[in-house]
């Protein structure tokens, strides 16, 4: 039986889609406050979530891995501004807000927060 793979293609190649994430988080980690698609804000809640987490570690692997999906100055951000908010939080990073959706072409559209 074939399985289907995870996550979202948002009709892109890979190259794109993994454009499209990493600008996504870095957006959200310096706004702290992001609006988009309801599907793209789902999809780097998944990224957002691991990210927070590896940053709380705060050791050289998880900096490095972070710096792979951020740059140095968001990867920074991240690590001493945003995750020693979350030290005693074992998930549930970030918020999705339902809004209506968009009037040109109807799409379902969302907030995406950190929590504070």
């Amino acid at each position: 039986m074939n399985k289907q793979k995870q996550g979202r293609k948002f009709h892109r190649e890979k190259d794109q889609r993994r454009a499209l994430i990493k600008s996504l988080m870095r957006e959200l980690f310096i706004r702290e406050k992001i609006k988009t698609t309801e599907a793209k804000a789902k999809e780097i809640r998944r990224f957002i979530e691991r990210a927070i987490t590896k940053a709380k570690a705060g050791d050289l692997s998880s900096r490095r891995y972070l710096l792979k999906y951020l740059s140095p100055m968001v990867a920074k951000k991240v690590i001493e501004d945003i995750a020693p908010r979350y030290k005693i939080r074992e998930g549930g990073y970030t918020r999705v807000i339902k809004l209506e959706a968009r009037k040109s072409d109807g799409s379902k559209m969302a907030i995406i927060e950190l929590v504070k």
